[in-house]
């Protein structure tokens, strides 16, 4: 098979032949069609997480169909469409048995500590999956882990998002932050997304957004239209974003971090933190309930994967180029069966 595989730090991926992979105990063989893109990978790319193993096939947006099952695995077999998390969790840590896996310390990460799916076939533990609907896209399937899995875990488990509450979404024109606004919609939010790309406004609008802004002072904005602040910020940006998005929340609103694209450390307004009762929370990953809410919600129709294009592997460094230059509406697709 080929892959795109990770061999030096700040450089482009390079495309491989590979076996493909073999499985063992509790391993399936998963043969994939589609992959996703995440901004995720172009962080490892450049550096930003330490653990990343070297040589390494990027990518954790793992779905498709179990061609091969190990000794130990039950309850999947051959034939089964499925999608994995990013990650494989340890089984036997407080925040695993307790069903909050995506904290586990000990799990191994897809694309940084284990090989993954930038490439036709995938490795994956059969602690990691879930079963995939049969109305579901292999595009969708792909997202539910890393995009609507974890959008719904930001929201709704850490968020605690309640129809009719208003939501300010950042990022809201990316990979992440389209799909996101799609699942604050189908929540009962009314949705306000933001964008420094006013070419994408059309777009959300159609996507469930009830309120578009782009400018820099979109918290002043906000309170002016709207005449209070938000319940929830999804921010998805971090640094150019997280002030401003803070100063738009309202009294005993809530501010859920799921992206940092720049990791300089953030200016956080103690006194507003404290006189308006706010509270700032991280969120990472999504559980295997998260992924079965989204695959839920998805085969019902209330949420779709937004694919800007479909590549081949050998393209790969291009659409990352493509991405960290805004010019992607949604979710950019690897074909890895080409």
């Amino acid at each position: 098979m080929k892959a795109a595989v990770l061999e030096e730090l700040k450089k482009p991926l390079q495309i491989r032949d590979m076996d493909v992979p073999e499985v063992s105990g509790s391993e399936v063989l998963i043969r994939q069609n589609v992959t996703g893109i995440c901004f995720r990978d172009i962080l490892t790319v450049e550096g930003f997480f330490p653990r990343v193993s070297l040589p390494m096939v990027l990518g954790h947006e793992i779905s498709g169909t179990i061609e091969k099952v190990g000794p130990g695995v039950k309850g999947f077999k051959i034939g089964d469409r499925v999608a994995s998390l990013i990650y494989t969790p340890c089984g036997k840590c407080e925040f695993c048995l307790r069903g909050d896996e995506n904290l586990c310390p000990d799990k191994k990460t897809f694309g940084e500590t284990i090989n993954g799916g930038y490439a036709g076939y995938v490795a994956a533990s059969a602690s990691s999956l879930v079963r995939v609907p049969d109305n579901v896209s292999d595009a969708d399937a792909s997202i539910s882990a890393c995009v609507t899995g974890m959008v719904y875990n930001a929201i709704k488990r850490v968020g605690g998002i309640e129809e009719g509450q208003k939501i300010l979404i950042t990022g809201a024109g990316g990979g992440v932050g389209s799909h996101a606004v799609q699942i604050a919609r189908a929540l009962g939010a009314y949705v306000i997304a933001k964008t420094s790309s006013p070419w994408k406004a059309e777009k959300l609008y159609s996507l469930g957004a009830d309120m578009v802004v782009s400018s820099d002072s979109f918290d002043r904005e906000i309170k002016e239209k709207l005449g209070e602040g938000v319940h929830l910020v999804l921010e998805s940006v971090g640094l150019p974003t997280f002030e401003r998005a803070f100063r738009s929340l309202r009294p005993s609103g809530k501010l859920v971090v799921i992206g940092n694209v720049d990791p300089t450390p953030v200016n956080l307004p103690l006194g507003l933190l404290i006189l308006k009762g706010n509270t700032v929370s991280g969120s990472i990953s999504s559980t295997r309930e998260d992924m079965k809410k989204a695959l839920e919600l998805t085969s019902q129709g209330k949420i779709r994967a937004i694919v800007h294009k479909t590549i081949h592997l050998e393209d790969v460094n291009s659409a990352h180029s493509e991405m960290k230059n805004r010019m992607s509406m949604g979710r950019i697709m690897i074909d890895v069966q080409k």
